[in-house]
């Protein structure tokens, strides 16, 4: 008779095991929520890395509920990805074509001003430039304004400006 399998945590499902968040460090995260980066947003986050490295990061939304059960309808599909990571691409290749070094990340997320502010510390930035859609009150209203959020969760330690596009 086999003994039946234990873990350690007790529970019989543990959380999956992502990707580790990149650690590399850098003066300037640009993140977007998958809106495509300006040449206005990649210059400014040159002028103020001062030649240090600049780190992209884009997020691919999941839809829905955090209480409901999981659905696959609600996870980006392969084609979105493809487009996050064509954008950070884009991004990358204009950074290092102005001679700055750049890496970039694409993550998947329903919290993403929590992950914009892990990337953040993890990577060590001193600033912040969150790209938004420019759009009517409500819509702001509706979604949130992402770079307060990211402000909120990151605190003082590091300034964070969100640029309307």
């Amino acid at each position: 008779m086999q003994e039946p399998i234990r873990r350690s945590s007790g529970f019989p499902f543990r959380k999956a095991k992502f990707d580790a968040q990149p650690t590399q460090s850098a003066a300037v995260l640009v993140a977007t929520v998958g809106i495509p980066i300006p040449r206005e947003v990649l210059r400014r986050a040159r002028e103020l890395s001062g030649g240090r490295p600049v780190a992209v990061v884009t997020i691919a939304r999941i839809y829905g509920s955090s209480l409901g059960l999981p659905n696959p309808g609600l996870l980006p599909t392969r084609k979105e990805m493809d487009e996050q990571r064509a954008i950070v691409a884009k991004a990358i290749d204009r950074l290092e074509r102005s001679g700055v070094e750049a890496w970039g990340q694409v993550a998947s997320t329903r919290r993403y001003a929590k992950t914009i502010a892990r990337a953040a510390v993890a990577r060590g930035v001193d600033h912040v430039l969150v790209v938004t859609a420019e759009g009517p009150r409500w819509r702001l209203f509706i979604e949130g304004d992402t770079a307060r959020d990211v402000k909120r969760r990151i605190g003082n330690t590091i300034e964070v400006e969100g640029i309307a596009v």
